[in-house]
């Protein structure tokens, strides 16, 4: 045994080390038998500690130096950390923990692909290898799990149906859950069942680790979801886990001064983090304030495939439209479907030009002359002219008819103008900001919340950054709702070349 293990088991955790039972405790074994400092204060306003999260994933009941008011009852829980954040090394601590202190009990890890699940599974057996605890590993680690002497186990899934739904355990931790098909994810959520491991109630927790770079992706919804579904919410940046700065950087020629605010500096040695001023300031100066931002802050999900990464919502998003209307042009967008929605957009133009989209419908399974009825519907004024997708002059093989020949028959007015589809996205983008630093020349109610999430997930191929075609992924619909009104409305700006000759 080393001077950091004991020579007796605990009799409650049958374990070599008393079970830490207060923060304090937690902090100072991770110290003296792993060689471990976690930060345990975040220095992002908002941020929680690397250190929380072990905590929480750790305790099952309030340890003894928190509050009177802690609680323990809700035990799924999110971690939303930056790429290269610890993560995964410390869901693997915390599984470390799990197995050691906990007798008896079932930890599965389940990542985006099963490279993922074996990152997290390689960090646990690099911490076993420890002398100090590979006395407690039951014959020997393989690459698809471990097992302890007091019963503990813990294995690795693959991301299929099969794999996760012939699970039942006591933990679940899923890695980079960004990357995980929705219907594993569903799936993940039924596979816990608690148990009584030595003297501690362990109950069944699903737990979800990654970085958020799609807006209203996966990871996005999680987040958003979390305060309805009782989920504990621990986000940290890179600057919550720097190390300890010293002498030779300067806080005043410093390019972290904005995040950091000195408080690399005030840090103590016990509580550095693991990333080095030198990388972050050298990571920071190769990406984007928006790639910095996203990826590395963990301040808002990464918008880089975005089609309209002009469209903000703090800028574009309004609680009413102007109240003085008189004189405004009102006019209409709409994008075709059946099984898939189909979209009326209700627009209003003012007198300066500018665009406030106040209401939308959004239906799937209607038949056309429900939704006239449903655009001649509502208190706003009707509207003058309905810009729609070109390919709705085309002619049904069973009714002979076309949906914009049937919107002309009920006494719409239909423009369809055809032009490419870059063009009419650039002509949105230029409403959004318009190069020229006037103000925005597009407005969206707070009434239009499918518009709204669908400019922000609306992207092109993160796997083809070549493609010009945007995905359909559902959020297509709204946006060329969208681009069907201002296509009709603006004029792409044609520009005539001569030779230089």
């Amino acid at each position: 045994m080393t001077e950091s293990t004991p020579d007796t088991l605990d009799q409650h955790s049958n374990s070599p080390w008393p079970r830490p039972r207060s923060r304090e405790a937690l902090h100072r074994w991770l110290r003296e038998v792993l060689g471990l400092t976690v930060p345990r204060s975040a220095l992002i306003e908002g941020h929680a500690s690397p250190f929380d999260y072990l905590c929480f994933a750790f305790f099952e009941e309030p340890p003894e130096d928190d509050g009177p008011e802690a609680s323990t009852d809700d035990r799924d829980c999110v971690v939303w950390a930056n790429r290269g954040g610890g993560k995964t090394f410390l869901g693997a601590v915390a599984t470390l923990l799990d197995l050691v202190f906990k007798p008896g009990i079932a930890v599965r890890i389940l990542g985006g692909s099963l490279e993922q699940s074996a990152r997290m599974h390689a960090h646990l057996a690099a911490l076993l290898d420890n002398p100090a605890l590979s006395p407690l590993v039951e014959g020997r680690i393989t690459r698809k799990g471990v097992k302890l002497v007091n019963g503990s186990e813990c294995q690795i899934l693959a991301q299929s149906h099969t794999s996760v739904r012939g699970t039942r355990v006591q933990k679940l931790r899923c890695d980079e859950v960004e990357l995980f098909d929705p219907e594993i994810w569903e799936a993940a959520q039924l596979v816990t069942t608690s148990k009584r491991c030595g003297d501690q109630l362990v109950r069944g927790s699903v737990e979800a680790l990654s970085t958020m770079h799609k807006p209203h992706g996966l990871m996005f919804r999680i987040v958003k979801e979390a305060p309805e579904s009782g989920r504990s919410v621990f986000r940290w940046g890179v600057v919550d886990v720097l190390q300890r700065c010293d002498d030779t950087h300067h806080c005043e020629s410093c390019s972290l001064k904005g995040e950091c605010k000195g408080g690399a500096k005030r840090r103590a040695e016990d509580e550095a983090g693991h990333i080095r001023i030198d990388d972050a300031l050298t990571l920071k100066s190769r990406v984007s304030k928006q790639t910095w931002e996203a990826e590395m802050l963990s301040l808002r999900p990464s918008r880089s495939d975005c089609v309209y990464p002009e469209f903000d919502p703090r800028t574009h998003v309004v609680q009413a439209v102007p109240p003085d209307r008189d004189g405004w042009a009102w006019i209409g967008g709409m994008d075709f479907g059946y099984r898939s929605d189909t979209v009326f957009l209700h627009a209003g133009l003012d007198r300066r030009g500018v665009l406030y989209i106040v209401r939308e419908h959004v239906r799937s399974c209607m038949v056309l002359d429900e939704h006239i009825d449903a655009i001649r519907a509502g208190s706003w004024p009707s509207v003058e002219w309905i810009g729609v997708d070109p390919a709705g002059r085309n002619r049904h093989e069973q009714t002979g008819a076309s949906n914009v020949g049937l919107m002309r028959r009920a006494g719409l007015e239909i423009k369809a103008r055809k032009i490419p589809l870059l063009a009419g996205i650039e002509l949105v983008r230029t409403r959004l900001r318009p190069a020229d630093g006037r103000g925005p020349g597009l407005y969206i109610s707070e009434a239009c919340p499918k518009l709204i999430e669908s400019l922000q997930r609306y992207r092109f191929p993160s796997d083809d950054p070549t493609s010009l075609k945007p995905v359909k992924d559902g959020a297509d619909h709204a946006a060329d709702a969208l681009r069907y009104m201002v296509q009709n409305l603006d004029k792409p700006t044609k520009v005539a070349f001569k030779s230089w000759t």
